[in-house]
């Protein structure tokens, strides 16, 4: 629907469309974008609206584009106007016979406890049910006070009437979960309720189905994004070639053939009525809305066709429409495969097979060959969702994509650079974050790496992770920011989204995200890193983590590590195969001057480790390195560089280093100096080193005997850390330090009670 310019701004219709009756308000010329999550006063007239019109199905608040709230999200304002009539007309709570049924005196602020109640009520509901609750628990304080008040119990009967009703609510139930994290007169808890409709874009892949005649099966496995869209995927092993085949088959390729006539005729739909690219800026709240809508079309197709489809069939064919048509084909579908860590599209990008790269297979080539229009269109998307250029100007885009719990760091380029067009390169990232007993496990390290490293974050350290492209220096990084205590303020840096910032919060981290200007970026409205982290430092006492060390921003960085985080940790990624290659990239490509850089305390590099054959590679911790003070000039030559730990080759593991075992390591000493009953006293250190090794081990020994893989995840992480540090502090309390043959046995009985938990 269309209003019309004459009429009235926040005026409403409802209109009866495909039975049911549709809500429509008139925000044309408004001078904000309609939201129900972010404007109570949008929210206000919505529900105004509907304690007129209580049979309305779907709200659409009409701008330069339509704002559609589906049925599910209606009903959370329906109820709330069904309960607003029932308090105002039916209960008559701020009538003088309902409020008091004696002293005169308590009336005024009843009344005005109540009326600000209901006057929150239609604005923010969440608001009003934590007020009505802070006026419940009020009134019973002062019935305890007086317990004989018959007045003050009749007024808690209404009070408590009120509440259960509140409680029963469809809205309060559903955001319940965020309520840890909910603060008076935010909104944000809103956005997991309320999202609109948003047009979409239109997108197609090809598939070339059939498998090699002369390869061997390596490997078969299915990969899935829910019940309803299952895939198979097949390696191969072609006679005469090194990389091995990587051979999908959607679940569009199992479809019926009436099935494919219901996708091809709702696909001709939605492209007759093809939006632009700028219509839509939140994927995951489009992909959300568009399923919707995909099942709506799908369905009355069927109908009109004479082709029965059961629940499940329907929801896997809008599933399969929404990738095909605002997603991103069949490239969508390989993300869902968690065994992969890249996939590369090179140019020109309709003559190039898809290349991944497998965990387990190293690189494979594909049966996908992506159309030139593919590539277009999803470059138009990343541009706008991204808010980015990508022109002549600018060649390179960097970004992220999140589709449901998967992320991926999307990097384009195009002409000039890329004379054959446009080329992605996609790295997918891991859907919880990496942990240290997950590293372990990987033998990317040793427990006694990661009990060191748990210790020099703990101890408020400066340290790179370094590597070379496709090391783990990211997620590394993402496994230490886990073992800050969350008790600390974290503030991440980054001009491409990847470290692990959602989950953390889900895990109540204290944390602030920044998002700066891309290096390669010559004309953007983003602030540059170096401005970002120099930022970072006024905005109060917090642990800081840039994303990756590339360009000038490493002169703020160091500004940061010697001024703005003494009693925090300092943190970020550098390319680098080398202590000394750190050294040389900070000071004499970036700038900064040598004695700034001693103010970094760890170097870790990470770099791949590979076979003989040159045919496997492994992600491997080799180095955990100290710089020292004492030099002037150059750290290589005047042994400013102390190995903690140095890669075995042979071994295939980390190894600590004589000088570290005897206690020559000056950053621990210095983390030491400040602890009561370390001071002095290496034999206690490293018996704390040894301790935190041995836990980060017996999580990797229990997941194994249990078969619980959750024990190695982000959330059990934390909460073992937790419990660490408390059993820790109870035994300091109790003989001085925390030894570790006092804290481990009291820690294993926690873990056991977990672990017993978690069978039942």
């Amino acid at each position: 629907m269309q209003f019309d310019e004459k009429k009235e701004l926040y005026s409403y219709e409802v209109q009866r469309e495909g039975g049911e009756d549709i809500l429509y308000f008139n925000y044309v010329g408004a001078p904000y974008v309609p939201s129900l999550a972010d404007n109570p006063e949008v929210m206000e007239r919505v529900i105004d609206a509907l304690i007129e019109n209580s049979n309305v199905s779907r709200i659409i608040l009409v701008q330069q584009k339509n704002y559609n709230y589906d049925f599910s999200e209606t009903s959370y304002l329906l109820e709330i106007a069904s309960l607003y009539v029932y308090l105002i007309k039916q209960e008559k709570i701020l009538s003088h016979s309902k409020l008091i049924s004696g002293n005169e005196e308590v009336f005024p602020k009843r009344y005005n406890d109540l009326f600000t109640f209901l006057y929150l009520l239609k604005k923010d509901p969440i608001q009003a049910y934590f007020e009505f609750k802070r006026i419940l628990i009020e009134a019973r304080i002062l019935l305890e006070r007086n317990p004989s008040n018959m007045d003050q119990v009749n007024y808690i009967r209404l009070l408590e009437k009120i509440f259960n009703l509140m409680e029963s609510m469809k809205l309060i139930k559903e955001s319940s979960e965020y309520f840890d994290t909910y603060r008076k007169g935010e909104r944000e808890i809103y956005h997991f309720l309320f999202k609109p409709d948003i047009i979409p874009n239109f997108t197609f892949t090809r598939l070339v189905s059939d498998l090699p005649t002369d390869a061997e099966i390596v490997d078969q496995y299915e990969i899935s994004n829910g019940e309803y869209d299952k895939s198979s995927v097949t390696i191969l092993r072609n006679k005469g070639e090194s990389k091995l085949f990587y051979h999908l088959v959607p679940a569009e390729n199992y479809l019926p053939e009436n099935q494919n006539v219901l996708l091809n005729l709702a696909r001709g739909v939605l492209i007759e009525h093809q939006p632009k690219a700028e219509e839509f800026t939140d994927t995951e709240r489009t992909r959300q809305v568009f399923f919707n809508v995909s099942k709506d079309l799908i369905r009355d197709l069927a109908t009109s066709k004479g082709i029965q489809l059961s629940y499940n069939e329907l929801n896997k064919l809008a599933i399969i429409l929404v990738r095909h048509t605002i997603g991103f084909g069949l490239i969508e579908v390989l993300l869902q495969d968690k065994n992969l860590q890249d996939v590369s599209l090179n140019a020109p990008i309709s003559q190039v097979p898809v290349y991944v790269r497998h965990n387990d297979y190293d690189e494979c080539s594909t049966n996908i060959l992506p159309s030139q229009e593919d590539a277009d269109s999803w470059a138009a998307k990343f541009r706008v969702v991204s808010g980015r250029p990508l022109d002549e100007a600018n060649p390179i885009l960097d970004t992220q994509l999140e589709i449901g719990k998967m992320r991926a760091r999307i990097a384009i380029v195009q002409n000039p650079l890329s004379p054959d067009g446009l080329a992605y390169s996609i790295r997918r990232h891991r859907e919880s974050p990496w942990t240290l007993p997950l590293f372990i496990q990987n033998k990317m390290i040793n427990p006694f790496a990661a009990g060191l490293m748990s210790f020099l974050i703990d101890g408020a350290r400066t340290l790179l992770v370094a590597g070379t492209r496709s090391s783990g220096k990211t997620s590394f990084l993402g496994s230490l920011m886990l073992e800050i205590n969350p008790k600390s303020r974290v503030i991440t840096v980054e001009d491409s989204l990847e470290l692990p910032v959602e989950s953390l919060r889900k895990l109540k981290y204290n944390i602030l995200r920044m998002k700066v200007r891309s290096a390669l970026l010559k004309t953007t409205s983003e602030v540059s890193a170096e401005e970002g982290i120099r930022a970072s430092l006024r905005l109060g006492d917090s642990a800081l983590i840039v994303g990756e060390v590339r360009s000038s921003e490493a002169v703020a960085l160091y500004e940061a590590m010697r001024v703005g985080a003494l009693a925090n940790v300092v943190a970020g990624t550098i390319h680098g195969a080398s202590p000394y290659g750190v050294f040389d990239r900070v000071v004499n490509d970036l700038k900064v001057p040598a004695t700034s850089f001693k103010a970094t305390d760890i170097i870790a590099v990470a770099n791949p480790i590979k076979s003989a054959d040159g045919l496997h590679s492994w992600r491997r911790l080799i180095s955990i390195s100290e710089v020292r003070k004492h030099w002037i000039n150059d750290p290589l030559l005047e042994k400013g560089f102390f190995d903690l730990m140095k890669y075995n080759v042979e071994k295939d593991e980390l190894e600590p280093s004589e000088d570290l075992i005897n206690g020559d390591s000056e950053t621990i000493k210095d983390i030491a100096s400040n602890v009561k009953g370390w001071a002095g006293n290496w034999d206690a250190v490293y018996d704390n080193i040894l301790l935190r090794a041995k836990i980060k081990k017996e999580l990797v020994d229990v997941t194994k005997s249990s078969g619980n893989k959750d024990i190695l995840e982000a959330g059990f992480n934390v909460k073992s850390n937790h419990e660490f540090h408390k059993i820790s502090d109870e035994v300091s309390q109790e003989i001085g330090i925390p030894l570790g043959e006092k804290v481990f046995p009291r820690w294993q009985e926690w873990l056991n009670r977990e672990v017993k938990k978690r069978k039942i």
